[in-house]
């Protein structure tokens, strides 16, 4: 009896390994475990390895687990019945049940849950070793399975969205405690993954904003708008302001004042002017970043579908996306949102619906406008009046100021379904 004591003992410590493994191999650190095999740490590859066939690892890790388990309680079984008799079942069963639960379940993955990453690396090697040796066994057992879902319409199912975990992964470890630097660092990391899922038409600078220079105008005014500029880059056109003849660049004309070559024409103007780069306004911002790389350029007029020019964007305005925006001694500081004491924010029109969910944490959708003011327009499928109410997304929108048909000031009055941040 001392020796069936023992040997349930010891299967005992064997479903405990199996359960503590299969917790660690699986909730180890994708990204510490990648890093680590970069490294050359061996367990870390293998770890990898296994994770990258994880239906044979558990199907490995339950075979072994269930093999023990019922050994054990089969042992016990006959030991009770051999020292109670015929209630020596229930005895067995009710220990049985205790010791497994405590000791080969919770004990073991709990202590895996707190150390996933140091126990996945050290039983590494072993479940390579029983995975290899089971793998017959369980590739039989995944025939049936396979056979057995694909008879009840329960086939493989869509894959793991990579994206999709990396930005659950940001949320998952963010504190809402968190100030400063790690709010910005989580930005920037929402900021990256957007980009493959926004225009440029989203983050240009629309044409009314844009500061261009007719090349038919006097040098004299030409070259006092260059100089006054906060921009370096300034569009050129002749007659029509879709008329888009080239881009000049401020270093341009001081090297050519410098060296005594004043432009005195709009034939010398155009001579300095790059050639103006066009693209369409349902480029990614993505794309544009790559496109920017590629052509060593940083600015790019945008069009739309029938060739009219829609506005401007450089690489400061993608790079703006990713880490908020840049700002300079040239650039003119405009207000744009203004929190309010009683909670509510006065927001210009064409303040960007992405602007602000970045800045205060809302989930306005952003697919069919751009801007407040459009995101508006589009809800109420009107030109909405001064001092009318509407409430749509857990937001209340009142119309505070409007230009000919341009809604040009809005207060929003946060809703309990929305989240915000105090940014006052």
């Amino acid at each position: 009896m001392t020796i069936t004591v023992i040997v349930i003992f010891i299967l005992l410590m064997l479903s405990a390994f199996f359960s503590g493994s299969e917790t660690a191999l699986t909730a180890a650190s994708r990204s510490i475990m990648h890093h680590k095999e970069q490294d050359g740490d061996v367990r870390a590859g293998i770890v990898n390895r296994l994770r990258e066939r994880q239906e044979r690892l558990i199907g490995a890790i339950l075979l072994g687990n269930n093999l023990v388990n019922i050994l054990a309680s089969a042992m016990a079984t006959s030991v009770m019945i051999a020292t109670f008799g015929p209630n020596g079942v229930v005895y067995a069963t009710a220990a049985m049940t205790a010791l497994v639960l405590i000791f080969a379940e919770i004990l073991p993955k709990t202590y895996a849950l707190k150390h996933a990453d140091s126990m996945a690396l050290r039983v590494a090697r072993p479940m390579k070793f029983l995975v290899t040796l089971f793998a017959p066994v369980t590739e039989s057992i995944q025939v049936i399975v396979r056979a057995t879902m694909h008879l009840f319409g329960g086939g493989d199912g869509p894959g793991m969205d990579s994206e999709r975990e990396l930005r659950g992964a940001i949320e998952l470890h963010a504190d809402d405690e968190v100030i400063g630097d790690h709010q910005a660092e989580r930005a920037m990391l929402h900021g990256i993954l957007d980009l493959d899922d926004v225009g440029v038409w989203e983050i240009m600078v629309h044409r009314r904003k844009v500061q261009m220079i007719d090349v038919s105008r006097s040098m004299d005014e030409i070259l006092e708008t260059v100089l006054a500029s906060p921009h370096t880059r300034i569009p050129i056109y002749e007659n029509d302001p879709d008329n888009i003849v080239g881009v000049l660049h401020a270093r341009e004309v001081l090297k050519a004042i410098v060296r005594g070559n004043k432009p005195e024409d709009a034939q010398a103007v155009r001579e300095l002017a790059a050639k103006p780069w066009f693209i369409p306004d349902s480029t990614t911002l993505a794309d544009q970043l790559k496109a920017f790389k590629e052509r060593h350029e940083h600015f790019a007029i945008v069009v739309d579908e029938y060739g009219a020019f829609e506005g401007v964007v450089s690489l400061e305005d993608i790079l703006e996306e990713i880490v908020g925006d840049i700002a300079d001694e040239t650039d003119v500081e405009v207000v744009g949102v203004q929190p309010q004491a009683d909670g509510s924010v006065i927001v210009r029109g064409d303040v960007t619906i992405r602007d602000l969910n970045r800045r205060f944490g809302w989930r306005l959708p952003d697919e069919e406008a751009a801007t407040i003011a459009g995101l508006l327009l589009y809800e109420t499928r009107r030109i909405p009046d001064v001092g009318q109410l509407f409430r749509f997304h857990g937001l209340e929108f009142e119309v505070l100021r409007r230009v000919r048909n341009q809604v040009t000031r809005v207060k929003l009055r946060l809703g309990d379904s929305v989240p915000a941040t105090d940014e006052s």
